[in-house]
Formats: structure tokens, sequence, C-alpha cells
């Protein structure tokens, strides 16, 4: 092992040694601000679409490469993220209030369902089983740096799940234990994340929820965020061609319902511009 991957090393396990100290960590914070990282709000690693996905996909932006896999059961959605969005909410608000915390989140199943706006019929709580297989059967290979520490990698969006306690009578899961990647961990604690309006959650279509994430990102600290539109359609992950990808952000465009930002669309100059809510008569 080379020196520099020595101390990249040392460097990891600090991090992780600093803040895992819990056979498992209680999510039942109530009412906790959606967290999402930044490292997935700005690279496409999770599919649009509720239908199954199998094919492998590359991404390369400049010198980061990601080599998205799924598992046969398919990629994991921007639906399932919601689970990690939840996950990093509780995360961060103990670490703002100084309790440990660990890798092992046990949360339970009814507060994810409301807290995400969902449903809690009995398909529901079926839906958050698939959701974890997707999100634990989905592997990444990256370069892409997480909590200050840059490598190779490779790595499930979660390690492993379990249902830890079923309902008595319906066999429903009641809460579960889920383990978060490393990689995802260390952004967490390093707090590299953004709050997420409550009302991304009410969000039907995944375009919509990834410009939303996308805007998030690129405007937390400018005015505006302008780029052009074949730019803005790889980096939205869109499997769609680029003509079909263009009618559907004019209509979203022309819709504005996202939360907190305004899109606008540049025809002539095939550009999209996003700017705050509060600066769209400015």
């Amino acid at each position: 092992m080379r020196i520099d991957d020595k101390v990249e090393h040392k460097g990891r396990e600090a991090i992780l040694s600093k803040y895992d100290q819990l056979d498992f960590f209680v999510a039942d914070v109530i009412d906790a601000a959606p967290k999402g990282d930044l490292h997935t709000m700005e690279h496409p690693l999770f599919s649009l679409s509720k239908k199954t996905d199998t094919q492998i996909r590359e991404y390369h932006h400049g010198d980061i490469t990601i080599t998205i896999t799924p598992s046969v059961l398919g990629l994991a959605t921007i639906w399932d993220k919601d689970i990690l969005l939840y996950c990093g909410s509780q995360i961060t608000e103990a670490l703002n209030r100084g309790e440990q915390i660990s890798r092992t989140v046990k949360a339970d199943s009814y507060s994810i369902l409301t807290a995400t706006d969902r449903g809690t019929g009995g398909k529901n709580y079926d839906q958050l089983i698939a959701a974890l297989e997707r999100l634990a059967g989905t592997q990444i290979k990256t370069n892409l740096a997480s909590g200050g520490l840059r490598q190779t990698e490779g790595f499930g969006l979660i390690d492993n799940w379990r249902v830890a306690d079923e309902h008595p009578k319906t066999g429903r899961p009641v809460s579960f234990e889920l383990t978060l990647s490393e990689w995802l961990f260390r952004a967490l604690c390093k707090r590299e994340v953004l709050t997420f309006n409550k009302n991304y959650f009410k969000l039907t279509g995944g375009l919509e929820r990834r410009l939303y994430e996308l805007a998030r990102k690129h405007c937390g600290n400018q005015p505006s965020w302008e780029i052009r539109l074949d730019t803005l359609h790889k980096k939205s992950g869109s499997t769609g061609a680029l003509k079909s990808f263009r009618a559907r952000l004019k209509k979203l465009a022309g819709a504005n319902k996202l939360p907190d930002y305004v899109i606008w669309y540049d025809l002539e100059a095939d550009k999209v511009l996003f700017t705050p809510r509060n600066s769209e008569n400015s």
C-alpha cells in the first residue's frame, strides 16, 4: 500500500470511527427536514422511471467517472431515494444535536411513508421492501470524492437491510434496519448535504424530481443557474432522446410547478435557466 493510500485509508477510518459508535441508530426525530447529499444531487445515479431498468450506465463528467450496475430487480429509482433522504434527515438532525449516530439505521416504516408523503396501505409497505431491494442491489463504481476523500471504490447504495419488527396480525413490516454505504455515510458526517423542500415528495414525475435537486444544488449559492439543454439532458440521467427531453422540458417550464424554483427555457439558444421563486419577478 502506498503512503498516500495509507493516509487516505486512515482518514476514512477516522471519519467512520468518530461517528459510527452504535450498533444501530434509531431514527425517531419527528418532522426532521429532508436532506439530500450533494453528490447524488449532482450526478445521475437513479432511474427516473418506475419501469424495471437493468441496463448498465456509464457517466463521465470531467475526470469523474461513474458506473451504475443494477441488479436483475432493476436500477434504484429516484423514488427509492426517498429512503436515503429520510435517513439523511435523521442523521443530520442527530449530528446537530450532538447525538451518536451509526451507519445502521433503524426506522419506523409508517414514519418513512408519512414523511415522504406516501400512503400507508398494504401496497405501500410492499413498495418499501421493493425499494430496499433495489437500493441494495444497485452497485456504484466511482472515483467521486465523499467526505473529503477521493478514491476509486465500489459499493451498493445501501449495504444491507432487514425487517426488524413485523405486525403480529398483518405481517406488515413495522420497522426496518438498513446499513448505509460508507461512501454516503462519510458525506453525511461531513455535512455535505442540502435541505429539500418537503413538497419535493409531492412531485410525481421522475424528471421533475431530478430537475428540482439539480436546481437546489446549483442555485444554492448563486441567484440563477443556466445550462445548455444537451448538458442538462446528460446530467439529468434521462434515457430518452434529446428531442423528447426538449419537449418534456418545455412542458415542465410551462407548468411552472417545481418547489422553490422556476424553469425558463430559451428556445432560440436552446438553454435552460433556473431561478429561485423569490426572484421570479425581479
